[in-house]
């Protein structure tokens, strides 16, 4: 059984700030709940560290496509087997849309559950809710810093 996910959210900030927060791997224990800590291995691996719902995990994913300011797509390399790509659509000057999608195997029975009940889905739009929020802050702190 695949599983898939889609999720969006608009954000009032600007492409290039939503560029630089989500392809900053620092930054993703801040706005990925379950992401424990992210360890560069080399310019394009990256091993993470999760705590999920009756499961700790960590797999190595490697990023497939990076296009500034537009998408970057991954795929694990070693560990629980999922793909996705986040895009950034600029909507004005000053908004922007974030997209997530990502294709995964669940499994065990936490996962299988998750995947059946959307609580998955749940949580990739939590996580996005608190990127909005971080890029939001981030978006309003640079606005006051031009002024």
């Amino acid at each position: 059984m695949s599983s898939s996910i889609v999720e969006t959210v608009d954000i009032k900030a600007p492409v290039a700030v939503t560029w630089a927060l989500w392809s900053d791997v620092t930054r993703w224990p801040k706005f990925l709940s379950h992401v424990q800590r992210v360890d560069p291995l080399d310019e394009r691996r990256f091993a993470w560290h999760l705590s999920l719902p009756g499961a700790e995990k960590s797999f190595v994913a490697e990023l497939t496509e990076v296009v500034p300011e537009n998408r970057i797509a991954w795929k694990t390399t070693e560990g629980v087997h999922h793909a996705g790509v986040v895009t950034f659509h600029r909507l004005d000057d000053f908004s922007s849309r974030v997209a997530l999608q990502i294709e995964y195997d669940p499994q065990g029975f936490v996962e299988r559950l998750g995947a059946l009940t959307n609580l998955d889905a749940t949580l990739a739009n939590y996580d996005l809710g608190e990127f909005q929020k971080l890029a939001e802050v981030t978006a309003a702190g640079r606005i006051s810093e031009i002024r």
